[in-house]
This record gives C-alpha cells, sequence and structure tokens, in this order.
C-alpha cells in the first residue's frame, strides 16, 4: 500500500531522511520507532504530503506523492502530534468542516460523519464545543477527522501523548478496533505501546531504517544468545572456574554481590545454545550451591536500544 524507495531529506547540511526504504503491506498495524531526531516525524510528514522530499519516491496505492498528490492523499488518514482541531466549533460542525475539505460525496457526508462518530465514541458529545472536552475526547475527534472518506491507510503520530492511563488504554482498543479495517501506521516513543498494538516494527536510527520484522520475531532475533543471572555461593575465581569448563559459555562478567560468601555473574552462552542444565550438573558436581538462575528475557526496548546504540549514551 505504501512504497518509499531512496527518500532522502535534508535540513541544511543535517541528513533527516538517509536513502529510507521500506514497504507497508495492507491489513497491518505497523510501528514506527526511532530516537529523537531520527527522522520518524519528517518521513510521516513527506508520506502525507505535507512536506517535500530531496530525492527518492514515495507511492500510495500506486499514486506518487509527489507526482499525482490528491489522488495520493485520499488513501490516507492522518493524525498529527497535535490534532488539527478549531476548538471554537461544536464536534459536529468540525467534523461536517472537514468533510468539505475531503471533498466527501455529498449524499454520503452526513452518514460518513456518523459512521467516523460511531467508531471513535463521540456520537454523544457531537453538539459539545470542543474546547469543553477533556483531552481524550479531544484525540477521539482527532481520530474520526482522520476516519472521514474511509481512507485505507491511516497515519498516527504519538496518538496518546498527554492521556492518562485509563485514556490510554482506551485509545489503544481504538487503535486495535481501526486495524480490523485498516492499515495503520503508529508512530510512538511509547515502546510497551507499540509491542500491545502493532504485528510488524521498523525501527529507524539517523535516517536510516534499521529493523524491520514482526514484533516478535525481532525480539526473537535479537535474543539468540541465551543471557544467565547466577547468584552462586563460592568466591569469583571459583565461580569463573566453574563458568569456564562449559564449552558453549561466550562470556562471563561478574559484580560485587551484597550477601557474605557469594557471588553474582552474568552469562552469555554461543548462539542458540541452553546452558542452564550444564551449570546445575557441573556447580553441583563443584559443591557450589546456585543460589539464583534466571534467565534474562529480552524487551523491545532492549532490542531498540541495542539496534539505535541508545543504550551506549551517557
Amino acid at each position: 500500500m505504501i512504497e518509499i524507495s531512496n527518500l532522502v531529506k535534508k535540513y541544511g547540511d543535517h541528513m533527516a531522511v538517509d536513502h529510507l526504504s521500506l514497504t507497508v503491506e495492507p491489513g497491518k498495524i505497523y510501528g514506527l520507532l526511532g530516537p529523537n531526531g531520527a527522522g520518524k516525524s519528517t518521513t510521516m510528514n513527506i508520506v502525507t504530503g505535507y512536506i517535500g522530499a530531496d530525492g527518492g519516491t514515495v507511492k500510495i496505492n500506486g499514486y506518487d506523492i509527489f507526482a499525482q498528490p490528491e489522488e495520493a492523499k485520499k488513501c490516507i488518514g492522518y493524525l498529527p502530534e497535535i490534532p488539527p482541531l478549531y476548538v471554537d466549533m461544536t464536534v459536529y460542525e468540525y467534523l461536517k468542516f472537514v468533510a468539505e475539505l475531503k471533498k466527501l460525496d455529498r449524499k454520503k457526508k452526513k452518514e460518513m460523519i456518523a459512521d467516523a462518530m460511531d467508531m471513535t465514541g463521540i456520537t454523544e458529545v457531537k453538539n459539545r464545543l470542543i474546547k469543553n472536552l477533556s483531552k481524550g475526547y479531544r484525540q477521539r475527534v482527532g481520530f474520526a477527522q482522520a476516519l472521514l472518506g474511509y481512507p485505507e491507510i491511516i497515519i498516527l503520530d504519538e496518538p496518546t501523548v498527554g492521556l492518562d492511563p485509563k485514556q490510554i488504554i482506551e485509545i489503544r482498543e481504538l487503535i486495535k478496533k481501526l486495524g480490523e479495517n485498516h492499515t495503520v501506521i503508529l508512530s510512538s516513543h511509547i515502546l510497551s505501546e507499540i509491542s500491545a498494538v502493532c504485528d510488524h516494527v521498523f525501527i529507524i536510527s539517523k535516517g536510516k531504517l534499521v529493523a524491520s520484522d514482526a514484533t516478535e520475531n525481532l525480539i526473537n532475533l535479537m535474543s539468540k544468545n541465551q543471557e544467565i543471572n547466577l547468584v552462586l555461593k563460592s568466591d569469583e575465581i571459583g565461580a569463573r572456574g566453574m563458568l569456564e569448563k562449559i564449552v558453549n559459555v561466550d562470556k562471563v562478567t561478574f559484580e560485587k554481590s551484597e550477601e557474605e560468601n557469594t557471588v553474582k555473574a552474568m552469562v552469555i552462552a554461543k548462539a542458540n545454545c541452553d546452558i542452564r542444565e550444564e551449570i546445575f550438573e557441573l556447580a553441583s558436581a563443584m559443591h557450589m550451591p546456585i543460589l539464583e538462575m534466571h534467565t534474562v528475557v529480552k524487551s523491545l526496548e532492549d532490542v531498540f536500544l541495542e539496534l539505535t546504540g541508545e543504550g551506549d549514551e551517557k
């Protein structure tokens, strides 16, 4: 549905988007991740036709966003980080205004507005001024304007910023609901949000695509080397000697333990090896009690930090 090829955008000497290429297939919820300044918002603004590019192509359902902007934009519903609301209008007046801007069929306009309000749960407040609505309801009005015209693609930029926990849960459920009938692209700094609602993740760093995969596959890919935290009743010399006897141990690091006569170790196994049983048997044979042993399960946050190098910055 979206094909981005060798996209380039510069601001002076700064390369905001650096020959970025990616493809969005229909019927999925995509997460767009990246640290501040990675080029996420710039990419979204180019895809939605808000700004131009210095090179490359963007096609929406086969339409070139630069050469055929009107046809391409009809395929997209966009909710920026700050919803484009006119707060002195009622909800219905605003959606009617947006419908006119989008040049929707006059005969179907009322039906489309009613459907958008029903989908986003704002029918009950349709006659209230937007300025008198809570932030959560204002966000829902923003979703409704993006849905007008039944676009195949919905693009959401930080849709839960500034919302309280209850509102965040409601918006996440709404995004999942939208994913049943639309292709959704969601940009967010909240990694738990991406994990909770997205089927596929794009990670961008310094304007380049550094990862593209199903959320679960991405985590599994970065977890090939088993990591184990150990607390042993031993000193460091004895523990190191025991662990070095295990062939499939790749790396061992130690840290000071607060408990007397114990040592903490982080053990990394070679790729695709499970060394827990060997550790147990060898420690038992050497009369070295294991007080704790658990594997480290990587999260999307761990993957993000590793791929973008953010964890190395102090």
